[in-house]
């Protein structure tokens, strides 16, 4: 069970990743609406791959890295990174989430953001929040997927 359950977590994450980098792609071409619905569904496949990894974890499945032994210093420097990086990423994450929100309150919808000076200024926090949510969440995204590659070749299974 615990192997199908970390399956999905790594699909989740990496379906995560791709909804991001389409959800930036759309705001850069001044698409609000789609740009919206990808940073959505982004957020809510990195939440079900939280709590699947969290699932995964409580059921005793995890992985040690037994690889060559050069490797070792490296692989445990990108595991630390990325593990400090996941847990800055959670408040940045939901610093941006919270400023569309209220944005989106004032404003009523997307389409009068600029015509309502309360939204205009929380869609303004909100960039300056994603300035830093971006970089973060593209670094947990592609530094998880190649832990999850090393562990994969390198890791063993050990079952509490």
């Amino acid at each position: 069970m615990a192997s199908i359950i970390n399956q999905w977590a790594v699909i989740c994450i990496v379906l995560s990743g791709v909804a991001l980098i389409i959800g930036v792609t759309f705001i850069r071409r001044g698409n609000r609406a789609m740009h919206m619905r990808f940073m959505l569904l982004a957020s809510a496949l990195a939440t079900l791959f939280l709590i699947l990894y969290l699932t995964r974890l409580g059921l005793g499945y995890e992985k040690k890295y037994v690889g060559p032994e050069q490797w070792r210093s490296a692989y445990y420097t990108l595991l630390i990174t990325h593990i400090f990086m996941a847990a800055l990423n959670v408040p940045l994450a939901l610093g941006a989430l919270y400023w569309a929100y209220r944005g989106i309150q004032a404003a009523g919808s997307l389409s009068r953001v600029d015509e309502v000076p309360v939204a205009r200024a929380a869609f303004d926090t909100h960039r300056k929040w994603t300035r830093w949510t971006v970089p973060v969440w593209l670094y947990v995204a592609v530094t998880g997927w190649i832990i999850y590659l090393v562990l994969d070749r390198f890791g063993q299974l050990s079952l509490r």
